[in-house]
This record gives structure tokens, sequence and C-alpha cells, in this order.
């Protein structure tokens, strides 16, 4: 199922023997377009410090509580790497996440001439909360601003960019791809995308009251001409 991720803010996560915290914040890897961790601010027996938890030890979800059931003892965080929420998270780190919590790696970028995998040692990951408010720029000019993220609550992949538009078309927000994107500036906080103003116009408006069904995905992607990311053809 498609959700926002400003929706899932505030959803607690729990241990296997009690709370961990609060998210407050998702990591997301911006060049493979997936959530990679939740920023979990915790309480006193954590000595309220910030941890980072992948979706990969999700238990269940328990949607009517808002909240995140993990595979983890409260004394294995604990004793895990923290995080300085006001830095980025290097590479490194995410190394020692990965050792400590045994993740396996997702970052290899491809072969190098005798075979061996090559690993990607530039982290790519931002903050959901930072990324809202970056303008968004077509290939003829301003469109909006990025407002939410819709997410696949099993794969956690970003499906779509909420985007606002209601500084040229009175109130009207559309979903954009992630694949769209063409780059990223994060000291200009822009997010420059491959249509044009006039398209996006005239594309399919959004109504985050009626949520996201697959009658309206087909007709967004109808309407752009590109394959749905559900089809068999899409890599």
């Amino acid at each position: 199922m498609l959700r926002s991720l400003k929706d899932l803010e505030r959803y607690t996560v729990a241990a296997s023997d009690g709370d961990i915290g609060t998210v407050m914040n998702f990591l997301v890897d911006e060049t493979h377009w997936a959530v990679r961790y939740l920023d979990v601010e915790t309480g006193s027996f954590f000595a309220d410090r910030h941890v980072l938890v992948s979706p990969l030890s999700f238990r269940q979800t328990d949607w009517a509580t808002r909240c995140f059931h993990v595979q983890l003892t409260m004394d294995k965080v604990r004793q895990g790497p923290g995080t300085d929420t006001l830095q980025p998270v290097s590479r490194q780190q995410e190394m020692t996440l990965s050792r400590y919590y045994e993740y396996p790696h997702y970052w290899a970028s491809g072969e190098g001439s005798s075979g061996e995998t090559k690993p990607d040692l530039e982290s790519h990951l931002l903050g959901a909360n930072d990324l809202h408010g970056y303008h968004v720029e077509g290939s003829d000019g301003a469109i909006g601003h990025v407002q939410d993220f819709i997410v696949d609550d099993q794969t956690w992949a970003v499906r779509y960019l909420v985007i606002d538009t209601s500084a040229w078309w009175f109130g009207k927000r559309v979903l954009i791809a992630p694949q769209w994107a063409t780059s990223i500036d994060v000291p200009a906080r822009s997010v420059r995308i491959r249509k044009r103003r006039e398209e996006v116009r005239n594309g399919p408006a959004w109504d985050p009251s009626g949520g996201i069904d697959r009658e309206y995905e087909v007709r967004l992607h109808d309407y752009w001409g590109v394959p749905p990311y559900w089809s068999p053809s899409t890599p």
C-alpha cells in the first residue's frame, strides 16, 4: 500500500521487550529513491539520543496504533551506534550500523575489472524533513515545492514526490515519480525534473483526502507516457 511519509511521523518504534522511541524523520537514498532508515528519538533508557533503525528490522506494523514493531531488543539498541541528527550520515557510519545489526549492504555500485564488487563510498542519504520545501524546477521554469513523499509500505521505495504548485495554480498538488528528477541541488534546496511547466499544469491533480488507488496511478502514467513501476517490463 502507498502511504505518506508525513503521516508516518511520530509513530512509535517498539522492540520485543519495550518501546524504543518515536520516529522523527526518514533518511531517503536519493540515488535509488528508497527509505533506508528511520531516525528515532529515544527515551531516558537510551540516554535521550537518536538512533537509526532500518526497515529491514521490522517484524510487523500496527497501523491502528501507529507502531512499528522491530526484531530487536531494547538492550541491543541501547548498546548500538547513535547518530548526530545535525550532521549528514556518512558511509562509514552506515558500515558501522551494518556490522552491528547485520544489515546487508545496499550500496555496491557495480563490478571492477577483476570482477569484484566496488562499494560506493559516498553516502546519498537525505532527511525527508530536510527535503520538504525544496523548490521544484521544470525544464522551462519553476513548478512548485516538495511537500511530501509517497512510499510503498512493503518495499519502502519512494514512488512519488508530492509537489505543491499553489504559488501558480491555485493549490493544485501533483505527483511526480522520483525517476523523473534529473538532479538535486542541496545547497540551493532545489530539485530539477525533466518536465515542462505546461505539462505539469495540465496533468492529473492529486487530492490527498482521496488517497492513491491504482486507477489514478494508471491515469498518471498514461498521461506521462511512461511504463508504471508495477509493469514486468519496468527495470
